[in-house]
């Protein structure tokens, strides 16, 4: 009875295994995950206003950016300047690292460094997830109405590709009217065939966070 038992999971862990494996073969060389990744990131509308808003990203244990954080600020920094912003606000905490400075805080100096007025920047340094970023960001905007038209005219939110259907619903659900900027990360490493293996695991995350966003109500 042991060997029949252990012979029928064999055939199941087999099967599925096989099933596994079939899978990420479609998804690694099938236009699927670019359409996925295409509804995730949504449309999106001329990349101009009176106040740009940058989401932080990955944060590594040093206090640097990861990739994707890097690659919204170089985009963000690209935009602010043709664009004809005249604010820009970053926001992103610590992301767990206590010790270092924020997410938001690299991200602008290494904006700065590419040739944005660091006047001209605001920071939100408590957020520590998609939905904190809404939240302490119209917090941050119902704190400055009042402080110029700088603060009430048309704001873009950038976000990475992927990330930017959430981004923009969790700002639309805060309070916050946006018009979203994508900045290119999937939908370019998508390209490269070494990194079509993270773009699977990226984009499948970015589904089950959004279905959870969803699920509370958040979205």
């Amino acid at each position: 009875m042991i060997a029949r038992l252990a012979a029928r999971l064999w055939r199941i862990f087999r099967t599925a295994s096989a099933c596994f494996v079939l899978l990420l073969i479609l998804l690694y060389t099938s236009p699927l995950l670019p359409r996925l990744s295409g509804w995730l990131t949504g449309d999106w509308g001329e990349p101009k206003g009176d106040v740009l808003i940058v989401l932080g990203g990955t944060q590594l244990g040093d206090g640097t950016f990861g990739g994707n954080s890097y690659w919204r600020a170089v985009y963000g920094a690209q935009i602010f300047r043709e664009g004809g912003f005249r604010r820009m606000v970053i926001t992103g905490g610590h992301g767990g690292y206590p010790n270092t400075i924020s997410i938001a805080q690299a991200m602008a100096n290494l904006m700065v460094g590419l040739g944005v007025p660091r006047e001209d920047i605001t920071l939100e340094e408590e957020s520590r997830s998609t939905r904190e970023n809404a939240l302490f960001t119209a917090r941050l905007f119902n704190q400055k109405a009042g402080a110029g038209s700088e603060w009430t005219g048309r704001k873009v939110l950038l976000s990475s590709d992927i990330h930017m259907r959430r981004a923009h619903a969790a700002f639309a659900r805060a309070g916050v009217d946006t018009v979203p900027a994508p900045s290119p990360d999937v939908g370019k490493r998508w390209g490269v065939w070494t990194e079509r293996w993270n773009c699977i695991g990226e984009v499948g995350l970015e589904w089950v966070k959004y279905g959870y966003y969803k699920m509370r109500g958040w979205l």
